[in-house]
């Protein structure tokens, strides 16, 4: 076995664990770390197929941000754990079900010579100065720039629809005008009174 193989091995046996351990392990937190944990096998199985800019978005994008945030909102959160597992035994059919279909679907596809199907060719080894950012940006803007610009259409109707759900008035919450509130005077707040100063009486004096 040769030292590329190796190293896939290492990094899919670790990837699978990892999402196992996310749906099985009974810790929110835990189940998030491992979800990074499967994430950075991904890169390092992406480094092995010379897609070195999807390896680091996918670790500077989910594991650097996404994840961060998660971390945060789960230890925020007060989340019943018990409660939150009572469903899992209800959909482990299903969810068993579903990997072994996606399983096989895998299967058909990598294996398509056992299949009697016709397998694509083994891509040509690319020259040390390729750049996969120079790549993907033509392909992005030249063959798929119509889905390209969709998915950004509905990303950003979905950031608008966010904001419109979060911007919404509410009667329970108090609302402050930025624009009145750089109109106000000092005259208008605060009164300046002058009162004449008080001689203090001795303490042996009664009053």
């Amino acid at each position: 076995m040769e030292f590329k193989q190796l190293i896939f091995w290492f990094f899919a046996t670790l990837l699978v664990f990892s999402a196992a351990m996310v749906v099985t392990v009974r810790n929110p937190v835990k189940a998030a770390l491992f979800l990074v944990l499967s994430f950075v096998s991904a890169a390092g199985l992406w480094l092995l197929l010379q897609a070195e800019f999807l390896a680091i978005a996918l670790v500077l994008v989910y594991v650097g941000a996404v994840m961060i945030l998660f971390l945060f909102v789960v230890m925020m959160l007060d989340i019943n754990i018990a409660r939150l597992r009572e469903g899992f035994g209800e959909y482990l059919p299903i969810g068993a079900i579903v990997a072994v279909l996606l399983v096989l679907e895998l299967g058909i596809i990598l294996g398509g010579e056992r299949f009697g199907l016709t397998t694509l060719p083994e891509p040509a080894g690319l020259p040390a100065d390729a750049s996969n950012t120079r790549a993907i940006g033509k392909l992005l803007y030249s063959v798929y720039v119509y889905p390209f610009e969709i998915a950004g259409a509905i990303l950003l109707v979905a950031i608008v629809a966010a904001i419109a759900l979060t911007m919404r008035k509410r009667k329970d919450t108090r609302y402050i005008d930025p624009a009145a509130q750089m109109q106000v005077r000092r005259e208008d707040r605060v009164r300046i009174v002058k009162m004449r100063a008080e001689k203090k009486q001795p303490q042996g004096d009664k009053p």
